[in-house]
């Protein structure tokens, strides 16, 4: 089992420099960075629009507007006076000691932004992973004990539905029923707090926070539960139909004592050696058109606004963060089934 932790932990390095390496490639051809932004902007023209980029272009090689000095001075400002391998060299040699730049537009670092937006990302994502786990499981137990009976049959139904909606639909739904659109205005439209938030009590600060988090937690939730549900049903049912659990209904056990002394344990290891992963991703993921849509200023947003703006620091830095978590995150999966389950074994190796 060492020998497959220490493997997994060296096809890490190669796995993510590729990411980077991609990514970092693509960015180079991409018009409209930010040297092009701010000379664009020198001109008059602003920054960010697609006639300031095309504009930029021409601009950016000396024919039009502003001197060939003024734009080697900025091209030394963002670093790009040195060739894209150099550049590359120096951003691996950076994160390797975590230091993940600065942005060239919020002016502040990549870290410093990451943790001012992640505790709206981790608000919705962890709401999301703890309401769709309790939602899910019971339900799952309760379908696969009822296959094939109407109460099986409408759940299912209810489940794809929603499945079927994409997050942001649901929650321009739920805006307009419940957001005061054309019908009730019974929760707020923006935030996860109110402007006198500060002056609430204990309790009216978390009443005020649950209230500004129902509609985009159940615009997340209800897309996100219905494979967990599906997945704890299909493996009940799987485990109910072998041979250890006729032998312990021959015993003479109670249909209960075999569900929970017996396929509970098994059933739900699909599910428990996920979690790990899913809890990681909690931490980390930010919904862009949820947090679009409600007005949470989450990592969805910046990741998407450092990609407008081509703000590459920000880019590669949440990239870099996210890539990371996500193969640290597969590690722990797998071994999870180890722990989980003694008699899984990788590459031969006895746990």
């Amino acid at each position: 089992m060492l020998r497959y932790i220490l493997k997994r932990l060296l096809l890490i390095i190669p796995t993510l420099i590729g990411v980077l390496l991609l990514t970092f490639t693509v960015i180079q051809f991409v018009p409209g960075g930010p040297v092009e932004q701010m000379v664009s902007y020198l001109r008059g023209k602003g920054a960010g629009g697609s006639e300031a980029g095309g504009a930029a272009q021409s601009v950016y090689r000396g024919q039009q507007g502003v001197d060939a000095d003024k734009i080697k001075e900025i091209q030394a400002l963002y670093g790009f006076d040195k060739p894209a391998p150099v550049r590359f060299w120096q951003m691996l040699k950076d994160f390797s000691r975590f230091e993940l730049g600065t942005s060239f537009f919020h002016h502040k670092s990549v870290w410093a932004l990451v943790k001012e937006k992640l505790p709206v990302s981790i608000t919705l994502g962890m709401w999301t992973l703890v309401l769709s786990y309790l939602l899910s499981i019971p339900l799952g137990i309760a379908k696969a004990v009822r296959d094939g009976s109407r109460f099986d049959t409408l759940t299912s139904l209810l489940i794809l539905t929603g499945y079927a909606i994409p997050g942001f639909v649901l929650g321009v739904i739920l805006l307009v029923l419940f957001g005061g659109g054309s019908f009730w205005q019974v929760f707020p439209l923006r935030g996860l707090t109110s402007d006198n938030w500060e002056t609430l009590s204990w309790t009216g600060k978390v009443l005020d926070y649950l209230w500004h988090i129902t509609l985009p937690v159940t615009a997340s939730v209800v897309g996100s539960f219905a494979v967990s549900t599906l997945l704890t049903k299909n493996t009940f049912i799987e485990e109910i139909r072998k041979q250890y659990v006729l032998t312990a209904r021959a015993k003479g056990l109670s249909e209960r004592e075999v569900l929970y002394k017996h396929i509970f344990r098994n059933a739900l290891l699909p599910i428990l050696t996920g979690f790990p992963a899913a809890f990681i991703g909690a931490f980390l993921s930010g919904s862009l058109l949820i947090e679009t849509l409600f007005s949470l200023d989450g990592l969805g947003l910046l990741s998407y606004n450092a990609i407008m703006q081509r703000d590459y620091p920000v880019v590669m830095g949440t990239l870099y963060i996210f890539t990371l978590a996500s193969l640290f995150a597969k590690l722990i999966t797998d071994l999870s089934y180890i722990i989980a389950d003694p008699r899984v074994k990788f590459d031969g190796v006895r746990a």
